[in-house]
């Protein structure tokens, strides 16, 4: 889960990065993770689009789907985005 509540970290009044809150679903850790740990997929339908992120607590590949909102919220914040392209 990525959290709706970002921030922004600034250095000297300056925005240097975002941050995001996350949870992982095998060890139920919560964390904050910066924009760069995380990885964005749109693909061309509601099932292939999703994020992911490595959990820092334990190590697990977590791979979540993401709705429209999510999706504002993680390129707004400079999350980098792949896009899929379907085969025709």
């Amino acid at each position: 889960m990525v959290s709706e509540g970002t921030r922004t970290v600034t250095a000297g009044g300056n925005p240097t990065s975002v941050i995001f809150k996350a949870a992982c679903p095998d060890c139920r850790g919560r964390f904050e993770l910066a924009a760069t740990a995380l990885r964005l997929a749109i693909g061309g339908s509601d099932r292939t689009t999703f994020y992911s992120f490595t959990c820092p607590d334990c190590g697990s590949a977590v791979r979540k789907p993401a709705g429209e909102r999510i999706v504002e919220l993680l390129t707004g914040g400079g999350v980098s985005t792949l896009r899929l392209h379907s085969k025709v």
